[in-house]
């Protein structure tokens, strides 16, 4: 039978019946304002307090259950590189400037881009004739640096002979992950004790691509290419990145798999090609808030059930939208059937369409 943790109300009226019970003439029932009423509440706020510490140790006695500093030590025990680290936004030639022909820009010199982030170059450039381009690299870890080309970059501190305004060429500032988040991480640690290695299994090539930071999921394909040939597909369930892993994450991938494959496995990696699904639906009431609620229905279910070359059934985009908060009645009018996604593809969720029935 599950232990039961009283309540705080329960704790003072189990104190005050045992002070009223070992002292004679004393009430059953303490006054508030009593010395032995105060002592009564004193005491069992107290243990209060010790039950609510056993129960938080309790919880960090289970990987599943565990947090904070807790996870980080259970995630020491189970996973050879421990928590995933943020890693940095970087762009080899991804920064265009221009200037006059032989003025120098050294290494470390800082752009700062409108919303206030900054990144070092990190080579030497003399300026030629035109335009030249130079590598940059974030100054803070994390995906906040990963920068689209076409993105506009100012100079810090002005540098000599060269214009303050600079431009991200393709293709662009890429590859900054944010740190593992503990959810993530928790669910790394009980695949593991749930899925142990087997030295070489289909599983085994799974849990070797999510250990790479910017990797959250992986589907894997024996003999695809030909005997002795393993396929992984590789995606990231940050939908700012569009669940595509960038090209530097890929490569990382089938550099951490090449050092742990059977030496006569054939390992390539990949990003699958994204496969947008448009979705037009009516709503009932068509509000901003039935909106908000459908689209974020639509989301968690392209997180469940996307994979490469699935079929998305039209029946599961109708019961998302259904079920959203504030939805009455719901229809959908694209697609008209399932959707038949090719293979190498990842479904995603495309452009929505809203109207009122």
């Amino acid at each position: 039978m599950p232990f039961v943790r009283p309540s705080l109300a329960e704790l003072i009226d189990r104190v005050s019946t045992d002070i009223a019970s070992r002292l004679p003439g004393v009430s059953a029932t303490l006054l508030r304002r009593s010395l032995a009423g105060i002592l009564a509440r004193a005491e069992a706020g107290a243990v209060h307090s010790l039950y609510g510490y056993l129960d938080f140790i309790a919880r960090q006695a289970l990987p599943d259950t565990a947090e904070d500093e807790f996870l980080l030590r259970w995630a020491a025990i189970w996973l050879p590189d421990g928590r995933k680290p943020a890693t940095f936004a970087t762009g080899m030639s991804a920064v265009q400037v221009t200037g006059t022909a032989g003025k120098v820009m050294l290494a470390g010199t800082t752009f700062q881009r409108s919303d206030g982030v900054l990144f070092d170059t990190t080579q030497d450039l003399v300026q030629g004739s035109g335009p030249s381009t130079v590598s940059v690299r974030a100054q803070v870890a994390g995906a906040a640096g990963n920068t689209l080309p076409g993105v506009a970059l100012g100079l810090l501190q002005p540098v000599d002979g060269f214009a303050s305004s600079a431009v991200v060429v393709s293709p662009g500032i890429i590859g900054g992950v944010n740190q593992e988040s503990e959810a993530a991480l928790q669910a790394r640690i009980i695949r593991r004790i749930q899925k142990p290695p087997q030295g070489g299994s289909a599983e085994d090539y799974e849990t070797w691509a999510i250990e790479v930071p910017g990797i959250t999921r992986a589907w894997v394909y024996p003999m695809q290419l030909g005997l002795g040939t393993v396929t992984v597909l590789v995606g990231n369930d940050d939908e700012s990145t569009g669940f595509i892993p960038d090209p530097a994450v890929v490569a990382a991938a089938q550099a951490y798999i090449e050092l742990r494959r059977p030496v006569t496995a054939d390992v390539t990696v990949a990003a699958p090609t994204s496969f947008p699904v448009n979705i037009t639906a009516a709503l009932s009431p068509n509000t901003l808030a039935t909106q908000t609620a459908a689209a974020a229905e639509l989301r968690d279910l392209f997180l469940r059930e996307a994979a490469p070359g699935t079929t998305i059934l039209i029946s599961k985009l109708r019961e998302a939208i259904s079920i959203a908060a504030g939805v009455v009645d719901s229809r959908v009018d694209v697609p008209t059937g399932n959707v038949t996604v090719p293979v190498g593809a990842l479904p995603k969720l495309g452009t929505l369409t809203w109207s009122g029935i």
